[in-house]
């Protein structure tokens, strides 16, 4: 008896050791562990993955980078050296190490300019999987990641080999301009992938009402991945065969999910797997054939290698748009279950069906307002009437997988006896209800879809915290605008928050509450964090968390360390467009980034995109162009008939939340048609604001005191085939005009409807009727 508890304590110490990690206080190896150096050299180089040559970022000339690989135990020193024209950084993902290394510029290390080089010195008290990646703007993308294997200084797995596979996505475009072109609102990414959800489809699915319901709430078409990717890679290459394993080996596979937006589908030719790691950190092994990876998870798997045949191991794209297979072994192939593209109109259905309120702010008037409580409340998911959608059966990828899923997913939906609040619908089994005491608010589930829970994680020892420790609760609201790719937590990005200060010795407990449509890879610096789930104590430690859409997940940490960590979404258009945070310990800032101001990290509110069209018709030609950033937005715009009717404006607007903003400008028009003589200039001040349905409202009244209420709007009715309308109604009654005797009211009325194809991202054919101009057609260039 004496011995088993003995044993239990030792196991507790052990997994204590693991689950409070702290850095070493010091930078130095005062423990004299034997020393691992590593070179790293980033640099530009010219790559072709689809037959374009393309200026790319490489870590040691390769994309993606060196697997550096160590034991631990041993001491790391890592020199980076940046040989490019520009500043770049590196950060250890999963790491844990002292705060300087993190890699984050600015907010705990010195960015890396053009042409140095910053050594990077760590102990290794951990094992598992993990990565690295720069931290500097959108240069993920275009190559600077790689993976970290650390090898355990013992195991009870039983294996034989290694084998890292870093899946990633690439895109030929620039990334700026492609994060440029999310920020105008354009659907070409959806029209070129075939996902738009226009009118043909929308009747087709018998679906108008849901569509309607979704555009009331003025949300544009649904997207799974915002982006549009050419190639997607698994080290490097859409195909890798490893065909030097031999029958009967064990391979220990250990996946890095280095993309800069895409979710993975995990499937597997051959028998089930055994998925035996998370994050880095042993789970209880399971058998797991299909698995959704993350933004910046990492899974690790057991694959035995088949006799005489070859195994696939496949990574779907979450939104069907793509994959990249390995092969392992050599003879037959074993085909991996494929996943079926999701159904974004059926998901439309089912959503609507649940009457989810959407719209949450991502700007909101006062940012410093502590409403996220209310906000959580306002757009909470109905549960009434929930039924199961085509994508949440995205599993059924095989007789064999609908099976295992079935079983290991609890996919079975079996109903219980507790019958739901809201309607006559049982409460059906799909996932974890969070325990009041866990979570601000109610105690909605977490996962209810079953395939984005993280059930099936385990940790082989407890990892609940005393219970004597201080609680510090916090609500995260993760908050996003598609029709302006603005993204922010409890409605304030980044830019518009301070530090949130944490204490040594407390728990710091976070309710990540997903307002919005898109999946959200939440990931933490410097600490690992428990994801509750109905493992209860035994929930799994993770540093990346998955927050499914409209659902809620709780995680908490112990406030272990010292300085300032990043807290962010890590899809990288959604960092850097402002979702995230910086958890502080409010200790003195570290004088050696006395040089390098917060201020530069914190200002993706800063950050102006440009964006313009011209369309040259035989009837007219017209121009507009934008600067904007989160808050403010400067429009010229500009119109030319060939009856010679001009009018060009001028305003500067100013966004007050994410759908209201006012306004100021000068506007300029000739009076009489084929006359250039008589040219007026006016003011104008008004608002503008996005009504239901996307319709787009400008009142405003001019320095005559002439009052015009403008409204606009367009929609796909096709693939490719866009109607669009303009409508304005301006209204003179003489408070400044003098009239003619007898008159004392004046209004004129200026309308537009027309059609666009849309050729590529860049061109269009347009034809349209202007009551001004009349009718014609032509050609518009969007930069």
């Amino acid at each position: 008896m004496k011995m088993r508890l003995l044993v239990v304590l030792l196991l507790c110490i052990s997994f204590g050791a693991s689950a409070q990690l702290t850095a070493n206080k010091t930078e130095e190896n005062v423990d004299n562990w034997p020393e691992r150096v590593y070179d790293l050299t980033i640099d530009y180089k010219t790559v072709n993955f689809t037959g374009k040559d393309i200026k790319a970022m490489t870590v040691n000339g390769g994309i993606p980078g060196p697997n550096l690989e160590f034991n631990e135990g041993e001491f790391a020193i890592i020199n980076v050296t940046n040989a490019m024209d520009e500043e770049t950084s590196v950060h250890w993902h999963g790491l844990i190490l002292p705060n300087f290394y993190d890699g984050v510029p600015y907010l705990t290390t010195p960015p890396i300019k053009p042409g140095e080089t910053l050594q990077y010195k760590f102990a290794l008290k951990q094992s598992g999987t993990y990565w690295y990646h720069s931290h500097t703007g959108l240069q993920e993308q275009r190559g600077v990641y790689g993976s970290i294997q650390i090898n355990p200084k013992e195991t009870n797995l039983e294996y034989d080999k290694d084998l890292v596979l870093v899946l990633s996505d690439w895109m030929d475009e620039n990334p700026k301009s492609q994060l440029k072109n999310l920020k105008r609102g354009n659907e070409w990414y959806l029209i070129k992938k075939g996902q738009i959800q226009s009118w043909d489809k929308i009747i087709k699915k018998d679906a108008v009402g849901a569509k309607l319901k979704m555009m009331w709430q003025r949300m544009p078409d649904m997207a799974i991945l915002d982006n549009y990717y050419d190639r997607f890679f698994i080290n490097g290459q859409p195909t890798q065969d490893y065909n030097d394993f031999e029958p009967g080996e064990k391979v220990r596979v250990r996946f890095v999910n280095a993309s800069a937006a895409t979710y993975f589908w995990l499937t597997f030719g051959g028998n089930d797997p055994m998925l035996v790691a998370s994050d880095g950190l042993k789970v209880v092994p399971i058998q797991k054939n299909k698995t959704l990876i993350g933004v910046a998870e990492t899974y690790d798997f057991i694959v035995t290698i088949p006799e005489n045949a070859k195994l696939e191991i496949r990574a779907t794209s979450q939104d069907g748009s793509g994959q990249a297979s390995a092969y392992l072994g050599d003879g037959d192939l074993l085909k991996a279950p494929v996943v079926p593209e999701p159904d974004l109109i059926e998901s439309i259905k089912h959503m609507m069906a649940m009457d989810m309120k959407m719209g949450a702010p991502a700007a909101k008037f006062n940012p410093s307002k502590n409403d996220s409580i209310k906000y959580m409340k306002k757009y909470a998911m109905k549960m009434d009437g929930m039924a199961m959608n085509d994508d949440m059966k995205a599993g059924d990828v095989s007789k064999k997988t609908d099976s295992m899923s079935m079983n290991q997913d609890k996919m079975d939906m079996k109903m219980n006896d507790k019958s739901m609040k809201n309607g006559d619908m049982k409460d059906m089994k799909m996932g974890y209800i969070i325990p009041k005491d866990k979570v601000i608010g109610d105690n909605m589930k977490t996962g209810a879809n079953p395939e984005f829970n993280y059930n099936y994680l385990r940790s082989p020892e407890p990892t609940a915290f005393e219970s004597d420790k201080p609680v510090k609760e916090i609500l995260f609201n993760l908050t996003g605008n598609m029709n302006r790719y603005v993204w922010s937590i409890n409605g304030v990005p980044l830019s518009e928050t301070d530090k949130i200060k944490i204490e040594q010795g407390e728990v710091v407990r976070i309710t990540l509450n997903n307002l919005t449509m898109m999946h959200h890879p939440m990931h933490l610096h410097g600490h690992f964090f428990r994801v509750l789930n109905e493992n209860g104590e035994y929930s799994p430690l993770k540093h990346t968390v998955n927050v499914a859409p409209m659902q809620k997940v709780v995680i908490e940490f112990d406030a272990s360390e010292q300085g300032d960590w990043f807290f962010h979404c890590h899809i990288l258009y959604h960092i850097n467009s402002g979702m995230a945070r910086v958890f502080s310990y409010d200790t003195p800032r570290d004088e050696r980034l006395k040089a390098f101001p917060l201020k530069n990290l914190t200002n993706e509110a800063d950050h102006i995109y440009t964006w313009g069209e011209v369309t040259a018709a035989s009837h007219m030609t017209e121009f507009f162009y934008t600067a904007t950033n989160i808050r403010n937005q400067f429009i010229l715009r500009g119109e030319y008939g060939w009856n010679e009717n001009l009018e060009a404006e001028f305003t500067y607007e100013r966004w007050l939340n994410s759908y209201f903003r006012v306004f100021g400008g000068v506007n300029v028009e000739n009076e009489m048609e084929d006359s250039m003589d008589e040219i007026g200039a006016t003011g104008v001040v008004g608002v503008r604001y996005l009504l239901p349905l996307l319709i787009d409202s400008d009142l405003r009244i001019d320095n005559k005191l002439r009052p015009i209420i403008s409204l606009s709007t367009a929609t796909m009715i096709f693939r490719r085939v866009a109607i669009f309308g303009e409508y304005e109604y301006q209204m003179d009654f003489g408070w400044v005009n003098d009239f003619e005797a007898g008159t004392d009211f004046k209004e004129e009325t200026v309308w537009k409807l027309g059609l666009e194809y849309v050729l590529s991202r860049d061109f269009s054919l347009m034809g349209s009727y202007d009551n001004r101009f009349g009718a014609g057609g032509g050609l518009s260039l969007r930069f």
